[in-house]
């Protein structure tokens, strides 16, 4: 399609394709796809309502770990419904400001991911290397402005990529090849300069991803380091595990989304290998998340536990 003027691309529609040169098998694709966003929906929403009723709970790590079980089900609400209309319905037709509006949430939500991983090392620093001061500095105050600090963060700097596209005049096509609305996806659609685009985009990536990537293993390095510390072999254990589920979560965020951005800028993968991982680092880790800390965390074990033994009996 020939280049298109902005007001008229603005009240037209863009259509997305899913996942490019998997066209014929994307209905089959899409289950295990309803299966990720299912698993995340449900383990979340339990995560919550447990760290909501579990007073044992009501700690640092945990209210962190509820903002990231909130985050983790907005970011399945921003994808999964569009995306699955794609697989199942060939429903690819989305208004350009909703595309963009989908962008937003979806690249917002990702920045709240990483600076509450951020948050939930600095507790767990806090926690292990200033035990006696734990309480004393992650106040109820100080939580809820390190919350506040991540969303605006994420909210401000994100906010300004869909107005920069807005700003974009001329369109090759209005055919986006992914299963979502994704900010270089966009970008790709234009017949004009895209620098200030792409170079804002790095920016934003090494300004939110990066930055909390860095923090979070200098964290580690000093919580490493005092673990080492402590005289006594099952003191030593005790510490580190408090730190695994956290870590595990830390890996498989960051891993997928690196590969995912730099795959997009700079690798020769094919494209559907990428959109399928670009897709799997947004559901994967809502989907993961509460299962490694339903294992890790023995309160959440228990209560999870006597919920089932409870529907059981009132089977029975």
């Amino acid at each position: 399609m020939g280049a298109t003027n902005t007001s008229n691309l603005n009240s037209r529609m863009v259509t997305l394709i899913g996942i490019p040169g998997l066209e014929n098998v994307q209905f089959w694709i899409g289950f295990p796809f309803f299966g990720l966003c299912l698993l995340a929906l449900l383990g979340n929403i339990l995560l919550l309502v447990v760290i909501s009723v579990e007073r044992s709970l009501h700690q640092p790590m945990y209210i962190f770990l509820a903002v990231l079980a909130a985050t983790d089900l907005g970011l399945c609400v921003a994808i999964a419904p569009k995306m699955l209309a794609i697989f199942w319905f060939g429903s690819g037709s989305m208004a350009f400001d909703a595309c963009l509006t989908q962008l937003f949430f979806v690249h917002a939500l990702q920045g709240m991911e990483s600076g509450i991983l951020l948050a939930m090392a600095f507790d767990r620093y806090i926690a292990i290397c200033d035990p006696l001061r734990h309480t004393a500095i992650l106040t109820p105050l100080f939580l809820v402005q390190m919350v506040l600090i991540v969303a605006v963060r994420s909210t401000v700097l994100v906010g300004i990529v869909p107005i920069l596209l807005k700003q974009l005049k001329h369109f090759r096509s209005l055919v986006i090849a992914h299963s979502y609305c994704e900010h270089m996806a966009v970008v790709k659609m234009a017949e004009e300069d895209v620098h200030i685009n792409k170079s804002y985009g790095l920016f934003v990536a090494f300004a939110i991803l990066g930055f909390d990537m860095v923090f979070v293993f200098f964290s580690y390095l000093l919580i490493l380091k005092a673990v080492f510390r402590l005289p006594q072999k099952e003191a030593r254990i005790k510490a580190f595990n408090t730190c695994t589920a956290h870590i595990v979560v830390f890996l498989e965020f960051y891993i997928l989304a690196f590969f995912s951005f730099f795959s997009h800028r700079f690798g020769n993968v094919p494209p559907f290998v990428h959109i399928l991982l670009s897709t799997l680092y947004l559901l994967v880790p809502p989907a993961l998340n509460p299962i490694v800390y339903g294992v890790k965390t023995k309160e959440i074990r228990i209560w999870v536990a006597h919920i089932f033994i409870r529907k059981l009996n009132t089977q029975t």
